[in-house]
């Protein structure tokens, strides 16, 4: 394990309204990939690059994800909480908690992105730059709900262009949200105020001629701000494209089942799947593949789950087929239901 030195950033106060309306009840940050919260992951990726102490900003559903992630002793990091009444913006929720970072360089990161980012690798640039503040960038295919980031042959950044049109691409590298800073950027910040740091603090460090510099991350990393990039989250990790710890036994190649759960002789599971606990299939269900079932779910006779996700306390009834759905806590399915592709649903007793 290496020890950077570095303390971290994690940014957890969005509203998350690309998500709904999953995230009517839950944070993004609490949204589940592979039975875990994404700040979960995050933090994971914290430990195993060193960083030993941290701070998260909170806004909406805060004591959620205070309630889940406590003190970090779980991980090993030493977590504290900035709540914020009134949203601050990317840049001024740093500033708000300027003096936590005031002893060296630290590392920024969204608790909804999914990646396993090697942040030694990144630290490792940026020194070797010397840069007052780094980006990281990722290559995405033919898309651009991101904006893009020009730079010379050094990586050194050279310009910006939020989310552009066709007629104006020039580059595929997205911005992803994952910055090195050193403590001379709270210079550039001010107080009090929303700041914003696509839009505002990048565009006056580029201005001021500061060294500022991109890294381009080979690593996996995708934002699950909406509910097609969610999905394709949930997919990357059952198949391995993204390095996350996935909790439970692997029973067999791509099928994972947590303790507690109960499979009954002559249930099908097509890999990959995850079960989580305490739940309870069926004889004669199937689940899979690219199915996650949350904690204490129910899955009952002749059911049929594809490229599903359910969250926890789930229960599906007798003969009903989900292609495509995701399911919130508590929700429950009745008998001979055929839903396909893209439904959200959130059915209760």
């Amino acid at each position: 394990m290496a020890d950077l030195g570095l303390k971290a950033m994690i940014l957890a106060a969005g509203a998350g309204t690309r998500l709904r309306p999953i995230t009517y009840e839950t944070p993004k940050p609490m949204v589940p990939v592979v039975n875990r919260p994404v700040i979960h992951h995050v933090l994971d990726n914290l430990l195993k690059h060193g960083v030993r102490s941290a701070m998260v900003n909170l806004h909406a559903h805060a004591e959620q994800i205070q309630g889940y992630c406590g003190d970090g002793s779980r991980w090993s990091i030493k977590l504290q909480y900035s709540k914020e009444p009134k949203l601050l913006g990317t840049a001024g929720a740093i500033k708000r908690v300027e003096r936590f970072f005031s002893d060296g360089p630290f590392v920024v990161m969204s608790g909804d992105g999914v990646s396993d980012i090697d942040l030694t690798a990144l630290f490792d640039f940026h020194r070797r730059k010397r840069s007052l503040a780094t980006m990281v960038l990722k290559a995405v295919d033919t898309r651009f709900d991101y904006g893009v980031t020009m730079t010379d042959p050094s990586g050194r950044i050279t310009g910006f262009l939020e989310k552009p049109s066709w007629s104006d691409v020039f580059s595929n590298k997205a911005n992803t949200g994952i910055y090195l800073f050193e403590p001379e950027v709270f210079r550039y910040i001010p107080k009090n105020r929303f700041y914003d740091f696509g839009h505002e603090l990048w565009p006056k460090l580029l201005k001021a001629r500061k060294r500022i510099f991109a890294y381009e991350m080979k690593s996996y990393w995708t934002d699950v701000g909406n509910l097609a990039e969610y999905r394709k989250s949930q997919i990357d990790a059952l198949e391995g494209s993204v390095v996350l710890t996935i909790p439970g036994r692997e029973v067999r190649k791509g099928v994972w089942i947590e303790e507690g759960t109960v499979i009954r002789p002559g249930a099908v599971l097509k890999a990959p799947c995850l079960i989580g606990k305490g739940c309870v299939v069926e004889a004669g269900a199937q689940v899979g593949p690219h199915t996650v079932i949350g904690d204490r779910g129910r899955i009952s006779s002749q059911a049929v789950l594809k490229n599903c996700i359910l969250f926890e306390n789930v229960t599906v009834g007798r003969n009903v087929h989900l292609s495509n759905c995701i399911l919130g806590a508590n929700g429950n399915v009745q008998e001979n239901i055929t839903v396909y592709e893209a439904a959200v649903l959130n059915i209760r007793q």
